[in-house]
C-alpha cells in the first residue's frame, strides 16, 4: 500500500471513521487523492460538483469515477448540481455585493458545504486536494470552500509529485494533460492565467527562496516569479496561518 493511503487508512482507525469524502473537478490533485483513498480499502465517496461546469472538466470527472469504480471495490460515485443553488444565493444577495472573485469564492463554499453534508450524514471526513504550493507556497485557494478540510494528503507534494504519482497509479492520461484549474470562472481561465507563472516556476521560486540560495544573477523571467511568489505568499497568509485570537491576559 502506497505510504500516503497507509497514513490515511491510519489516521481513520484512529479515530474511527467509517468513510471518505473526496470532491473530484477533472484535475489531477482529486484524481490523485481519491486513488490514494480508494487504496485503503475504507468506503470512498467521490462526488463531483458541477456548477456551470465546463463539459471537458466534467466528463473527466465523470471518466475517472468510472476508471476508480472498476479498480475498485469500496468506490461509490454521486454527482450533484449546485448550479441552482448558486443562482438562487446569487439572486438573494444585492447586486452591489457582487464580484467576480467574491462569486469564485462562492461557489467553492458551497461546494465544501455540500460535501460535508455527505460526509456528516454517513460518518465520513472530508479529505483535502491541496497541494504543497497551492496550501503552503501562494495560498491558492478559498478560505472556508476547498480549504475547508479534514485531513490533507497531499499538501507536502508539489505539482510535479503530485503528477508523477498520479503516472504510477495509471490515472487517466486526460486527466494527465489537463491545464490546472479550479474551475470557479466563467472564462475556465487556468491557474497559471490566474497567478501569472506555472506551478514547476513556483515550486522552483519555493526552493530558491526556502534554501537561501545565493545565486546572486537571476534572470528576468526569474525575478519575475520570485516576486509573483513573494506576492500571494504576503496577501495569503491569512489563509494559511490559524486564525488570530486575542489573549486576555
Amino acid at each position: 500500500m502506497n505510504k500516503i493511503s497507509k497514513w490515511i487508512k491510519n489516521y481513520c482507525k484512529k479515530y474511527k471513521i467509517k468513510s471518505l469524502i473526496v470532491g473530484i473537478s477533472g484535475g489531477i490533485d482529486s484524481a490523485l487523492v481519491s486513488t490514494l483513498c480508494a487504496e485503503t480499502g475504507i468506503t470512498t465517496l467521490v462526488i463531483s460538483l458541477p456548477l456551470h461546469q465546463k463539459l471537458d472538466q466534467l466528463s473527466r470527472a465523470k471518466n475517472h469515477a468510472k476508471w476508480l469504480i472498476n479498480k475498485y471495490t469500496n468506490v461509490n460515485f454521486i454527482e450533484t448540481d449546485l448550479t441552482e443553488v448558486f443562482e438562487t444565493l446569487k439572486h438573494t444577495i444585492k447586486e452591489s455585493y457582487h464580484t467576480n472573485l467574491s462569486l469564485a469564492n462562492t461557489r467553492s463554499r458551497l461546494r465544501m458545504v455540500t460535501l460535508y453534508q455527505y460526509a456528516s450524514s454517513i460518518g465520513g471526513i472530508v479529505v483535502g486536494t491541496g497541494n504543497k504550493i497551492e496550501d503552503f507556497g501562494v495560498g491558492f485557494f478559498t478560505k472556508y470552500g476547498d480549504g475547508g478540510v479534514d485531513i490533507s494528503p497531499i499538501a507536502d507534494l508539489t505539482k510535479t509529485e503530485v503528477r508523477n504519482m498520479a503516472k504510477e497509479f495509471g490515472i487517466n492520461e486526460e486527466i494527465l494533460l489537463a491545464l490546472p484549474t479550479d474551475g470557479l470562472w466563467e472564462d475556465d481561465r487556468s491557474d497559471e492565467q490566474q497567478i501569472g507563472a506555472s506551478y514547476e516556476e513556483l515550486e522552483w521560486a519555493m526552493n530558491y527562496l526556502n534554501n537561501n540560495n545565493n545565486k546572486t544573477e537571476l534572470t528576468n523571467r526569474e525575478q519575475e516569479v520570485i516576486k509573483i511568489y513573494k506576492h500571494f505568499n504576503t496577501i495569503n497568509q491569512h489563509k494559511m496561518k490559524k486564525i488570530p485570537v486575542y489573549k486576555n491576559k
